[in-house]
């Protein structure tokens, strides 16, 4: 049913994001995950994207506009560690999407990192709605991929289970480095 990782992702979001949402792209790429997103929200919600390499950004933007989604979208060229400083506090995000790595068709030198993915996973995390969901796809066939997916699961598996649940879905049966995608959820309050 779903041979890639963003077919899957894209499918978990279009069940997920309602419109309205205040939702986060944290790593905007060529802003193929962005543009769903600012379909889903409607004229009502808001996207925030983030990026580090200027070319990610103007991408975005530009898939944005053509798509008549910009208005809904604030893009920001900078780490997704600083995340934290882009959301205000308070701010009641319903999703987020980070897809860890390098750009697509970019420099391979320029990667996320563990230590930056981190920051901006707990930073996320403080920031979910009841009910919301972080998916980070985790790509572990370049330099440095399997230790930040193995940070980030080690750090995911410490979450209290009282508070989130954390799911990893994984293609078993595939040749190299396979991605994987790890689901946050906040449990809703009782």
């Amino acid at each position: 049913m779903f041979t890639r990782a963003t077919s899957l992702v894209h499918h978990m979001l279009r069940a997920h994001v309602r419109e309205g949402d205040h939702v986060l792209d944290a790593t905007c790429g060529n802003g193929y995950d962005t543009e769903l997103l600012a379909s889903l929200v409607g004229a009502k919600g808001r996207v925030v994207g983030m990026d580090i390499q200027e070319e990610a950004i103007a991408a975005t933007r530009t898939r944005l506009v053509e798509a008549g989604l910009v208005d809904r979208c604030s893009l920001h060229c900078m780490s997704h560690a600083f995340v934290g400083d882009v959301l205000e506090e308070g701010t009641g995000l319903a999703c987020a999407v980070f897809n860890l790595g390098y750009l697509p068709g970019s420099d391979k030198s320029v990667i996320t990192r563990p230590q930056s993915s981190r920051r901006a996973h707990e930073a996320v995390i403080d920031r979910l709605s009841p009910g919301g969901v972080v998916f980070t796809t985790m790509y572990t066939g370049h330099e440095g991929g399997q230790d930040e997916a193995e940070g980030l699961l080690a750090w995911s598996r410490q979450l209290p289970p009282t508070h989130f649940s954390v799911a990893r879905h994984e293609w078993i049966n595939q040749n190299g480095h396979p991605p994987s995608i790890l689901v946050i959820t906040r449990r809703a309050k009782r």
